[in-house]
C-alpha cells in the first residue's frame, strides 16, 4: 500500500513566529528551522503517533477557538515539567496514569494546548 512515512513538518500561523520559535525552543528542545539548507534540522525520535480528528465543538483543546493540538513524547515528564516551570510557565500535570502513560497540559505563548505524554505501561514504540 502506498502511503505517507510520517508527518515532515507541522506549519501554522504566529501572532509572533520568533518568539514562538523561541519559547519552543527553550522550554520543548524543538530546534529553531534552519535558516539556511546547510543547516541541520530538529529530528524526532521514532515511536508512536497518533493521527485524530476531534468533534468540532471538543472542549479537549481548551479554548473553543483553538482548532489543533500538539502531543509530544516525552521520556521523563517530571523532569520536563520542572524545565517549563521554572522558565516561568504554568503546567498541569493529569493526576492519573493512564493504561498508556502520564500526561500534563502546557499552553504556548500564544495560547496554543500542548500535551506532554510519558508512554508507559506497555510503550506503543
Amino acid at each position: 500500500m502506498i502511503k505517507v512515512t510520517g508527518i515532515g513538518g507541522f506549519f501554522f500561523r504566529a501572532k509572533n513566529p520568533e518568539a514562538l520559535e523561541k519559547w519552543y525552543s527553550d522550554n520543548l528542545g524543538v530546534a529553531m528551522p534552519p535558516k539556511s539548507y546547510d543547516d541541520p534540522v530538529w529530528r524526532q525520535e521514532a515511536g508512536a503517533t497518533v493521527f485524530q480528528p476531534f468533534q468540532h465543538d471538543t472542549d479537549y483543546f481548551g479554548d473553543d477557538d483553538k482548532q489543533w493540538m500538539l502531543n509530544f513524547r516525552v521520556r521523563d515528564l517530571d523532569a520536563l515539567v520542572q524545565k517549563i516551570r521554572d522558565n516561568g510557565n504554568a503546567v498541569e500535570i493529569d493526576p492519573k496514569t493512564y493504561p498508556n502513560g502520564r500526561f500534563a497540559r502546557v499552553y504556548d505563548l500564544e495560547g496554543n494546548p500542548i500535551e506532554l505524554w510519558e508512554p508507559g505501561g506497555g510503550d506503543p514504540d
